[in-house]
Parts: structure tokens; C-alpha cells; sequence
């Protein structure tokens, strides 16, 4: 048994079925690592443990942390996700608990395992402009950027472009800064990631049980919190059914696609830029 784990892996894949077991097996407690799983309210949407359930401190009798704590209108830096996760490790620790961290967003991830380089407080005025220079032209924000660069989703791009207006220095300057704040010891990684083939079907038969699970619901939610919905895959496309612009088979449709394709671009972070203790080659049911 490790002091600690994360597990990881493709959307679609399981891992949230894993961290689960692994915690029932050995006392954990599981904890967040999804940018979008932490916000309350779009449970469907997110494909949470909590989807088709209330929202509690537990599942099953396993401790769950940073799991729907956020509302829609509040927006956190990976510091502030690092600093809050580090909490939660403590804790679990000091109860005798093994911390186990799951999600599939990459820079959550990395910062857990290499910690981060400091970085400036971005004003409210900045983090907006960011915004809507992304909404409004995502590629004309990309250009603002250095080629080094690589993100192509508007939430990492806002994120860039609110760090160059603030400081006139680029995001990748301040990332060759020394960083700190990493668990340590590393966590186990552990990497579930089927291919593709398997993926694809698993995927497309559960964007539709979300929608009648609850996700139109949610998207309702969305549109009246003003909440930016290109932060959430699947977020976009049911607020364009609501407001009348595709249809319903449309929006399954886009829904789909749109997460095949973060599936592959997570498969990619994973292959280049994570190194897993053990690897996975199917999908946990």
C-alpha cells in the first residue's frame, strides 16, 4: 500500500469506478481532480460520481472532498485547487485515511505531482477582458500568445491571456519559475486508459442517459447563472438546444464528438506528459 494515488485516465474511462474500489479496499478517501466536477449543480454534465445522486460528503460509506463545493459563479486558479487538495491530503492523513486524488484534467494533475510557479493575482477587470477576447475570437487571442504555447481549449487560453494583460509577461515565462507546493511523496499514478475503439461506444451511449438524468436541467441553471459554458464539454451544446439552435439530435450529436475529441487530447497529455506507475488497458465497469 502507497501513502497515496492518483488515478487518472480518458473521460469515459472508469476511473471514478477504480478510485472507488481502490478506496473501499484500502480506507480512502477520494479526492477531486476534475476542473469541472468541482462546481455545483452541473452534475450530470460533468459525468460526477454524484450524477444520478444527492450531494454528500460520501458515497457509500468512502469519504468524497472537493466534489460540487463551488458555485457557477466563482472561477479558482490552480493554486487555489493545489492549496485546497493539499488541505484535504492533510486531512485524510491525520484521520488514517489514504488520500486518493482522481480526475482527468492535466494541469490539475501536474500540479499535484511538480507543483506550481508562482503567478500573479489577476484583477476581476483582466480575468474578464481574458474572457471575452476568448468568447469573442479565440483564434485572434491565440495569436496573442507566444508559439511555445501549446492549449488550444478557451479555458486555458482565458487563463494565458488574463496572466499577459496583468503583467505584460507570458504564462510560460512565469511557468520556468522554481515551483513548489507538490505532494510529497509522489502519489501512485495509476493510468487507466483504453483506446479509443473501446471509448467511442461507451461514449456515445451515456451522453444520452445525462441529458435524461438531469443535464437539461443543469444547462437551464447555466443560462440563468450567466455561467460561461465553453468551460464544460456537453455545457455549450445543451444551452444551444435550450435556446432553440440545433436540435436535440444535433446537440447529442456535438456532445459527442466534442468529447471523443477531449478524449484523444487527454490521451495525447497522458502519453507525452505523464509518467504512470502502473497502466490500465481497459475500462473499469
Amino acid at each position: 500500500m502507497h501513502e497515496s494515488y492518483i488515478i487518472t485516465g480518458p473521460t469515459a474511462s472508469g476511473k471514478s469506478e477504480y478510485a472507488h474500489q481502490l478506496a473501499r479496499q484500502i480506507g480512502g478517501v477520494v479526492i477531486n481532480c476534475d476542473s469541472v466536477q468541482i462546481y455545483r449543480g452541473i452534475e450530470n454534465i460533468s459525468a460526477s460520481p454524484f450524477a444520478t445522486r444527492d450531494v454528500t460528503d460520501e458515497l457509500d460509506g468512502i469519504p468524497y472532498r472537493l466534489f460540487s463545493i463551488l458555485p457557477l459563479n466563482v472561477q479558482i486558479s490552480v493554486a487555489d485547487y493545489l492549496e485546497m487538495a493539499r488541505r484535504e491530503y492533510d486531512a485524510a492523513r491525520g484521520s488514517g485515511r489514504i488520500p486518493i486524488f482522481v480526475g482527468g484534467t492535466g494541469y490539475y494533475i501536474n500540479a499535484i505531482i511538480n507543483g506550481i510557479s508562482p503567478m500573479p493575482d489577476i484583477s476581476a477587470e483582466n480575468r474578464t477582458r481574458a474572457r471575452k477576447m476568448v468568447s469573442d475570437d479565440l483564434h485572434a487571442a491565440r495569436q496573442m500568445l507566444p508559439h511555445d504555447f501549446k492549449a488550444t481549449d478557451p479555458q486555458r487560453v482565458a487563463r494565458a491571456l488574463e496572466v499577459f494583460l496583468q503583467t505584460g509577461r507570458h504564462l510560460t515565462d512565469w511557468q520556468q519559475l522554481p515551483r513548489s507546493g507538490a505532494i510529497t511523496p509522489t502519489p501512485y499514478k495509476i493510468l487507466i486508459n483504453p483506446e479509443m475503439s473501446e471509448l467511442r461506444p461507451r461514449i456515445a451511449a451515456r451522453i444520452p442517459k445525462m441529458i435524461d438524468g438531469g443535464a437539461l436541467d443543469e444547462a437551464r441553471a447555466i443560462i440563468a447563472a450567466d455561467w460561461d459554458s465553453s468551460r464544460a464539454i456537453g455545457a455549450a451544446q445543451l444551452c444551444s438546444y435550450l435556446r432553440g439552435d440545433i436540435s436535440r439530435e444535433q446537440c447529442i450529436s456535438d456532445w459527442i464528438t466534442k468529447t471523443n475529441q477531449y478524449a484523444k487530447r487527454q490521451k495525447t497529455w497522458f502519453r507525452t506528459q505523464f509518467c504512470p506507475d502502473m497502466e490500465i488497458p481497459h475500462i473499469i465497469k
